[in-house]
């Protein structure tokens, strides 16, 4: 595995404090976030790459391992744990003929430690599961309403993934294998991935239902009639009220987000109508809203 320096991803060097990191990772996802580069095709990789420098970085315990072990710091507990065999293993060796420890004593304190597996023989290599890793991915609203691919790196491997219509922000899914690799033939780690779902200018998501406003100009709002509106699936027509009041408020059943993992259930989208008043009248226009007033 190539060695990725996260201090040079962040701009900072090892001195750097916890604060130092916070604003260094902020500053560089405001630059690099996909939605603000749409056409730089870097800028989804750098994204990736800061968002997993900043989540080494930031937790106090990666970091030291880290700092210790550089490229295999995942491995760090497995290291710690070969360094703790080898040292039993020696006083072990150097007990054994004093009636301290016995055969048995010791084969049941290393498969206590290691697993059955890895105590069938002191001769043979202990296996190790590797390293999970956890990443996180950003989406933004219309992203997560539809289920689709994408692409993202972890620890400088490119790994495609289908996201399910529906995932929540904040939820996390566990890719099984893709994590570190076993040392001396064990089984890989997962792979746990973080989603942050950005906010929707027009439209709120509150579990699977959504809510939107929409503006009416006052002589629909009055008489009535057709509007379109945007949503997340597309366009929808609006049948009007004659009269409708500001605030009046409708629900469009089964408009509003997909259900996770329930393909065909969606939440409602209600929507809240707000009157718009005329501005820059005509002379005719505000004789007419003043006759209107009178009768």
């Amino acid at each position: 595995m190539l060695f990725i320096d996260y201090y040079k991803i962040l701009g900072i060097d090892k001195t750097a404090t916890p604060k130092d990191v916070k604003n260094a990772y902020r500053k560089l996802a405001r630059k690099y976030h996909p939605d603000l580069n749409p056409n730089d095709k870097d800028a989804k990789k750098n994204f990736q790459q800061i968002n997993e420098a900043n989540e080494v970085l930031s937790d106090p315990e990666k970091r030291k391992k880290y700092d210790q072990y550089g490229k295999d710091w995942q491995h760090a507990e497995e290291f710690e744990k070969a360094k703790q065999y080898q040292e039993q293993s020696s006083d072990y060796h150097r007990s054994r003929y004093s009636g301290n420890q016995t055969e048995r004593d010791f084969s049941s304190f290393f498969e206590s430690m290691f697993g059955a597996t890895a105590s069938a023989g002191r001769g043979r290599q202990v296996k190790y599961r590797g390293e999970d890793y956890n990443a996180e991915l950003h989406l933004n609203l219309t992203d997560a309403y539809k289920t689709h691919k994408q692409t993202l790196a972890v620890n400088g491997k490119s790994i495609r993934i289908t996201i399910p219509a529906g995932i929540e922000n904040g939820q996390t899914i566990k890719i099984s294998g893709y994590g570190g690799p076993g040392i001396n033939g064990g089984p890989n780690g997962d792979l746990y991935i973080s989603f942050s779902i950005a906010n929707h200018p027009n439209i709120k998501r509150l579990g699977n239902n959504l809510y939107t406003t929409v503006e009416l100009d006052i002589y629909t709002a009055v008489l009535g009639g057709e509007i379109t509106m945007d949503t997340l699936n597309g366009k929808v027509k609006l049948k009007v009220k004659p009269e409708t009041q500001n605030g009046s408020k409708i629900k469009l059943k089964g408009k509003g987000f997909p259900a996770y993992k329930n393909e065909g259930q969606f939440g409602d989208l209600f929507v809240t109508y707000t009157i718009k008043i005329p501005t820059n009248l005509t002379d005719k226009q505000k004789i007419l809203f003043a006759e209107l007033s009178k009768s």
